[in-house]
């Protein structure tokens, strides 16, 4: 299968803003809870054309270090798709055409479900918000780092997006309530972004 995404991803989770599982350690609080979105710039399944699209993740996962995987998530997918990329989607973020979303899907445990839902982001300034209608939001602002500039980590062992550095960021608030996930952790958590390229 030919496939390709390209676009910006961002995520927040319950863990302190220099975030442990970015190299392997146990998360803050034990476990790791989080929030995802990509925004997909430009893509393909084979013919069909991904281009535009949002794909958001909730996922719970039990640790004590992220690699030992048995997440729980939840998938939802643009409610602008079609039939045809909501299934291509669905797909690639399951890791049935391999690729780093093999590699990520092979963490998951458990799919709690699959929804169609309105997917609204803002990832590309310093300010970055989502908003998954009947699940979930969240916002952010990003970190300085000594010179002024957005706080940034490279080289970091667990990636969702590999290649790439990720921007740092501090959340002002996160909210998840869907398949009878409350969440709703207390703000200043950690907000990481950044572009992303997957391929088979």
């Amino acid at each position: 299968m030919s496939w390709s995404l390209e676009g910006t991803y961002a995520e927040n989770c319950n863990c302190d803003v220099m975030c442990p599982c970015l190299y392997l350690q146990t998360p803050t609080e034990g476990f790791c809870e989080a929030m995802l979105v990509w925004d997909i710039k430009s893509g393909h399944l084979n013919d069909v054309k991904l281009d535009g699209l949002k794909v958001s993740i909730w996922l719970h996962a039990p640790g004590p270090q992220l690699t030992e995987g048995g997440f729980k998530i939840a998938l939802y997918i643009d409610e602008n798709a079609t039939d045809e990329q909501a299934t291509a989607l669905e797909e690639l973020y399951g890791g049935k055409h391999g690729g780093h979303l093999g590699v990520i899907a092979s963490l998951v445990g458990e799919v709690m479900g699959v929804k169609r839902a309105k997917i609204t982001c803002d990832v590309s300034g310093n300010h970055k918000t989502l908003k998954v209608d009947g699940a979930g939001e969240w916002d952010m602002d990003a970190i300085e780092d000594g010179n002024g500039n957005v706080a940034k980590c490279e080289y970091h062992p667990l990636a969702i997006n590999p290649g790439f550095p990720v921007e740092v960021s501090k959340t002002n608030k996160q909210a998840y309530s869907d398949y009878g996930q409350n969440w709703s952790p207390k703000p200043d958590r950690v907000g990481l972004s950044g572009p992303f390229s997957y391929a088979p």
